[in-house]
């Protein structure tokens, strides 16, 4: 066997197949690192470049416009974060990076962490899927509140639903929202209001603060509470740029609590200006309505049917003469055709009555059996001539005819033929003669003529 030949590979090939392996690696794949950020650069791009450090090492990282745009904080130099991403060769050059797809400032690394965990698990059951998510009623009511009853969020929320809609009934049912206990009593009290069945919506929520203040939100228990609701939930938490778990479950987010409050309900001015408008219109369509019927009866009072209400009943009385004769004059004719039709019928159904058809069928078969008798005794004649004509020539032609003219007929007793010739006999042969009335029995003595056989 010959040596095996030794692939030789591009740089770039070798640069791609160690990205690809990269790539492919389960832990490489999705990865959290904590650094310090140096040598930053936000390109014109809108790309972010910089690097990843530690007292023992560093690492090249770029995070793309379409992650960074979604940054809650801005980066700097010397910043301590906390990203996630994944590692992959850039090939031109060879080097290996890291691709960073979300970053927070460290302190509240396992938080942030925690949040985009339960984040991804959740939109991965479809809890955060427009298709579920329940539409606000235009005209609730009655509204319930679950939150903290001394914030400023509750204060926020009466007032603004106090100005925009104050009949509405506002059911408050207050709450922890922040610490150990806020969750089990956001899920508690969310429970109570659907068991309650008095409320359209429900507004959840609770003022600004810090991740670790609005925990609770972010907890799996409250989301998995409002995603069971059988009541639309409107989240409320925090300022507009705060995001929790609760607000992407919700069937709608509001920014802030006040928010909340007015897209749970219509404006009361807005409602009175629109009803003003419908009034408006319905009193003009009334009007517009009520002068056309008014015009109208006017010109059904000048018609000539209310001003000569006698000529008009002539009128129809002529009418109704003229249309009463044609209907005689239809009638009769129509009678007179239906008549005819049906005399025409009866004539057919007299032709095609058993009794006559029985009778001209025995009328068809004594007239059959008549040519029938003619026919058979006209046969009968002519096979009779044409007999006596055959008879008549075989009697011409017949031997025993010959044989009275005094002719006979000689065969030969030894072969029984018929001799027609001396040739077929010889002398002292025997023949037999047979004449008209009787036979000989002859011995031949001699042959004159033809031919004498020998012996």
């Amino acid at each position: 066997m010959g040596k095996q030949q030794t692939k030789i590979y591009s740089i770039k090939e070798l640069n791609r197949y160690i990205r690809m392996k990269l790539e492919s690696d389960v832990v490489l794949g999705d990865v959290w690192l904590r650094g310090e950020i140096s040598n930053f650069t936000h390109h014109s791009s809108g790309h972010m470049y910089f690097t990843l450090k530690d007292s023992d090492s560093r690492l090249k990282c770029v995070m793309f416009a379409s992650h960074n745009a979604r940054l809650p904080f801005i980066p700097k130099e010397g910043a301590k974060v906390i990203a996630r991403g994944n590692i992959s060769v850039f090939e031109r050059d060879g080097n290996y990076q890291f691709y960073v797809m979300a970053m927070q400032p460290d302190g509240i690394g396992s938080l942030y962490m925690a949040f985009e965990q339960l984040k991804s698990k959740l939109e991965g059951e479809g809890l955060f899927a427009a298709s579920r998510k329940r539409p606000i009623p235009a005209y609730p009511k009655a509204i319930g509140v679950i939150t903290s009853p001394t914030g400023a969020a509750v204060r926020d929320i009466m007032t603004t639903l106090q100005r925009r809609y104050p009949l509405i009934p506002v059911y408050i049912y207050p709450v922890l929202v922040q610490g150990k206990g806020a969750a089990p009593s956001i899920v508690s009290a969310i429970d109570a209001l659907n068991r309650f069945g008095g409320c359209d919506v429900l507004i959840v929520g609770r003022g600004g603060g810090s991740l670790e203040e609005l925990w609770a939100f972010n907890e799996e228990a409250v989301a998995r509470a409002i995603a069971a609701s059988s009541v639309p939930v409107i989240s409320a938490v925090g300022h507009e740029t705060d995001f929790t778990i609760a607000d992407f479950v919700a069937d709608l987010r509001a920014a802030t609590p006040t928010a909340a409050a007015e897209l749970a309900v219509p404006h009361i001015a807005e409602l009175k200006q629109q009803v003003n408008r419908l009034k408006q219109r319905l009193a003009g369509a009334m009007s517009q309505r009520t002068q056309w019927e008014k015009e109208r009866l006017s010109r059904i009072r000048r018609s000539p049917f209310f001003l000569h209400p006698k000529r008009y009943m002539l009128d129809q009385a002529q009418r109704l003469d003229r249309l009463t004769e044609q209907l005689r004059e239809r009638m009769m004719r129509r009678t007179s055709r239906e008549s005819a039709r049906l005399d025409k019928l009866q004539a057919r159904l007299a032709g095609q009555h058993p009794g006559e058809a029985l009778d001209h069928a025995s009328k068809r078969l004594q007239a059959a059996a008549r040519g029938l008798e003619l026919a058979a005794n006209a046969l009968v004649k002519q096979h009779k001539l044409r007999l006596h004509g055959m008879i008549g020539q075989l009697d011409a032609l017949s031997p025993l005819k010959v044989m009275a003219r005094g002719y006979g007929l000689v065969y030969d007793t030894k072969e029984g033929r018929l001799v027609k010739s001396v040739r077929q006999l010889s002398a002292g042969d025997e023949i037999q003669v047979k004449l008209a009335d009787g036979q000989l029995a002859c011995h031949v003595r001699s042959i004159e003529g033809g031919k004498q056989n020998e012996g």
